[in-house]
């Protein structure tokens, strides 16, 4: 695994621990998004990832390696951080034209002021999966017996740090009676785990299928299907997106239909094709080796997946009810839902 300058500022900034899935498979993803994007033709758009190798995030790659975005005569720099938090600072900060990550976030940002909607919407479930340490599964059985542990997420004020607050509370225990712990994902998610650094957590694929693998841990709650949110959050939880910045969507409308026309192409063709077809197509260094595996955790996440992009049905509902459980910034504000996603793009695909 060669090292980076993006690594050592990275370690500079203390921030290595919060890396992606591996450091191999990001400098993978940063080369394959950089040959993919920045030096093509057509115009320029830079969008950051909450992590390009996480299978929640899947369609980026994929519509980058499917060609889709220089058919719209795009080109499209696809870049990486490893939380959806870190993206969403990206965004706003006006380092990059779009995000790909948690439509939660929309809703946040509106609350402190910022105008922000997913013009695509990728799934329908969060894709995501509370583990638990083999240590302690005997003792967490529930989010009920969250009191007093120490639990896992990609970082502070990330979705996964959103989702845990939520089980946390709808099941009688308070924010403050819990430590959540920024471990990022992949290796650093699984050592911590391992090491008792934290007692359980809440990740994505590929990790859950290598957490598996290696007898690190078991799955307490899978929300990788619609069923599954269904069941633990009370609706269907639209996460995985691109959003942007609203003012940005006005002035460029071309684009962002551009930009929609080649992520809804990605989705239709991920529901006409199986997840070996689908794993094929990925960089081959997200795979770490084990193919497999790999293609395992594409399959089980595949149903999370929308194939129009179209914002489902109660899904906003489901997630402002979810933040407003223990967010105090959203449970005592007023958000227009409506100004947090928009269907007109995905809609108008032909």
């Amino acid at each position: 695994m060669r090292k980076t300058a993006r690594h050592a500022s990275l370690a500079a900034a203390g921030l290595l621990a919060l890396s992606s899935l591996t450091a191999c498979a990001n400098d993978a993803a940063g080369s394959a998004a950089d040959s993919g994007g920045g030096g093509g033709k057509g115009e320029s758009v830079k969008i950051m990832v909450g992590g390009l190798d996480k299978v929640i995030y899947l369609p980026a790659m994929l519509t980058q390696r499917l060609g889709y975005f220089q058919d719209e005569g795009l080109n499209v720099q696809l870049m990486s951080e490893p939380a959806g938090v870190q993206a969403e600072t990206a965004l706003v900060s006006g380092q990059v034209q779009g995000a790909v990550g948690f439509y939660d976030h929309t809703l946040d940002l509106q609350v402190k002021g910022k105008s922000v909607e997913s013009v695509v919407q990728f799934s329908r479930a969060p894709g995501e999966v509370e583990v638990v340490s083999g240590k302690a599964a005997g003792d967490i059985t529930s989010p009920g017996d969250f009191k007093g542990r120490k639990l896992g997420v990609t970082g502070l004020g990330s979705s996964t740090d959103f989702l845990t607050k939520y089980l946390a509370v709808k099941n009688g225990v308070d924010v403050s009676e819990f430590t959540p712990v920024a471990v990022g994902a992949g290796p650093t998610f699984i050592a911590a785990l391992q090491k008792g650094s934290i007692d359980g957590g809440m990740t994505t694929d590929p990790t859950v299928a290598t957490i598996l693998d290696k007898k690190a841990g078991k799955i307490l709650l899978d929300m990788r299907t619609p069923e599954g949110s269904q069941q633990a959050l009370g609706g269907p939880y639209p996460s995985s997106s691109l959003y942007m910045q609203t003012d940005w969507v006005k002035g460029h409308k071309a684009t962002v239909q551009k930009l929609v026309n080649a992520f809804v192409k990605t989705l239709k063709w991920m529901s006409t094709h199986s997840a070996d077809e689908i794993a094929a197509r990925m960089p081959a260094d997200y795979s770490q080796g084990d193919k497999a595996l790999y293609t395992q955790s594409v399959k089980t996440t595949l149903p999370m997946f929308t194939d129009d992009g179209v914002m489902p049905e109660n899904g906003p509902e489901t997630v402002e009810k979810v933040l407003k459980a223990f967010n105090p910034n959203i449970k005592n504000a007023n958000v227009d839902l409506g100004k947090t996603y928009t269907t007109e793009f995905a809609k108008a695909v032909k």
